[in-house]
């Protein structure tokens, strides 16, 4: 007889998930063989320019957080995409931006170790922002690794953008990077997104594919899930709470003979007051964190999850490398 509860260890949900244990739109494997080429693609940009939309629209699926608050991504957090040119694995890398605090500083080192890793670079600039200081600054990091750069146009569908006005700036900063890999798009609205893989393809090399061709990530299935938590907390959430939180999976077990997978996650913040603050009036708050979260994973995985959700209070997260390091590396 088959056991009802099957307790699984976190570590055992370690491997990548391919697209056919989430939706059935892969179900009968009606996908197109990819093509011989194979380029790790770093994306790099100031906050807020895009990244995230880019990486989610090129994947065709949620892979990563996208809020208008900036500063949102933590990890370099992998989509993939597969064509009959070949595999390109992006990684949305953090924001690039000038601060000294601690978490901002580890940030900052997960985009430039990304640089160096891939074979191609994607250079998102949001053309609706004037060129400042942290422009100059990312395309001064990108410099170096001119030869393997794309560079993306961001936000041209929105009245008052300036392209021109950064094609200007990438000619005269990056005089390397040749007119044809300078390419308008609209992440949000998939306009100019095929060019820009095009373009990729063009400087990829022919290689082993780096995962199977099913895949439309890397990420483990906790990770995946505290994204999703972290992503609904932050849209409704306000002035510093966004990014003094953070989700942690303390347990997760499959029930029903798999059917269900049960998950125990906290959302912690740094004080007691913003503790009140998620929670809401009559737990008003992480009770709507809480069902849009489930709402959002019944759409990734084909079993049901139960989501335990509570809040605890980690003092001075911020400041702590144990915990800035198990986020970095997750």
């Amino acid at each position: 007889m088959e056991k009802e509860l099957e307790h699984f260890d976190i570590s055992e949900f370690a491997d990548a998930v391919p697209r056919e244990h989430f939706t059935d739109e892969y179900e009968n494997n009606n996908y197109e063989p990819a093509g011989p080429k194979t380029a790790l693609v770093a994306i790099i940009g100031r906050p807020s320019s895009g990244k995230s939309t880019f990486l989610n629209t090129a994947s065709g699926e949620p892979v990563s957080i996208v809020s208008p608050i900036p500063q949102t991504t933590r990890n370099a957090i992998k989509g993939i995409v597969n064509t009959s040119f070949g595999q390109l694995v992006f990684v949305d890398t953090p924001g690039y931006h000038i601060s000294e605090k601690k978490l901002n500083l580890k940030l900052q080192q997960v985009a430039r170790d990304q640089l160096e890793a891939g074979e191609c670079v994607l250079y998102v600039i949001d053309a609706t922002r004037d060129i400042g200081e942290e422009e100059q600054m990312t395309a001064e990091l990108i410099k170096p690794y001119a030869s393997k750069t794309v560079v993306a146009i961001n936000k041209i569908d929105i009245a008052g953008t300036k392209p021109e006005h950064v094609r200007k700036f990438i000619r005269a900063v990056l005089p390397e990077i040749p007119e044809d890999r300078i390419v308008n798009i609209s992440a949000k609205n998939d306009i100019g997104i095929n060019d820009v893989l095009k373009s990729l393809y063009d400087l990829a090399p022919e290689a082993p594919h780096l995962y199977p061709e099913e895949y439309y990530t890397d990420q483990e299935v906790g990770f995946r899930i505290a994204e999703v938590v972290r992503g609904q907390a932050i849209n409704r959430l306000t002035d510093e709470i966004p990014h003094a939180l953070y989700v942690d999976i303390s347990d997760m077990e499959f029930k029903k003979g798999g059917k269900e997978l049960w998950v125990r996650a906290f959302l912690c913040v740094e004080r007691d007051s913003q503790k009140g603050i998620v929670i809401g009036k009559g737990a008003s708050m992480i009770k709507t964190i809480r069902i849009e979260s489930i709402k959002e994973l019944r759409k990734i995985f084909d079993y049901r999850i139960d989501l335990d959700l509570q809040v605890k209070v980690v003092k001075n997260w911020r400041q702590k490398d144990p915990i800035l390091n198990k986020l970095m590396n997750e």
